[in-house]
């Protein structure tokens, strides 16, 4: 992708993130999107075939990267200038959700966030299979992989949620100690 395409595509990206904080995913029109990134509707279709499109590579851009970023320790975004990364993913992922690129959190709380948690779901899965269950399992050997990795991911989503409810009160560092108290006992 040239640097003209990767603008317009950061352009559709950031009305649509826009729009989606002021109204539901449901009642956004394409037009509106064209509106906001100051395009034409070539432009648009030129990217994606439809809004369902923009809204599954605006999911896998967003959530891809903090997910990756937190599987590849070696990436730091600038987050530990003064201090040692954490040790553990879940801090890494939360610190990163603290640090809210792309007004992550903002979407994760919007209108019309359970689309995005799920999506953010669906991408913490995949951490979590590979960080967790694959290499560390040791206890519950008899229940199925798949509800362990559900239960790890939607008790994630659902601490990201009440730590946003509580006005993130808490530090990354905190949530972490929590949430390993929680399922450490279980893995």
């Amino acid at each position: 992708m040239d640097r003209r395409q990767q603008k317009t595509r950061e352009a559709i990206f950031h009305a649509f993130s826009t729009l989606l904080e002021k109204k539901s995913y449901n009642h956004i029109t394409v037009q509106e999107i064209l509106d906001t990134a100051n395009i034409g509707r070539s432009t648009f279709y030129a990217h994606f075939e439809t809004k369902d499109e923009l809204l599954n590579a605006v999911c896998k851009e967003l959530f891809g990267h903090i997910i990756d970023s937190a599987m590849d320790k070696t990436h730091i975004h600038g987050l530990y200038s003064n201090e040692e990364m954490p040790q553990s993913v879940f801090c890494h992922l939360l610190q990163h959700l603290q640090e809210n690129d792309n007004n992550i959190l903002g979407l994760l709380s919007c209108e019309s966030s359970e689309i995005f948690l799920r999506y953010f779901k669906d991408s913490l899965n995949e951490l979590v299979q590979t960080q967790f269950i694959n290499h560390n399992r040791k206890r519950n050997q008899d229940l199925p992989q798949e509800f362990l990795v559900n239960h790890i991911s939607g008790s994630f989503v659902e601490m990201v949620l009440w730590w946003l409810k509580d006005k993130k009160k808490h530090t990354p560092e905190e949530l972490d100690y929590y949430f390993r108290a929680v399922i450490e006992p279980i893995l």
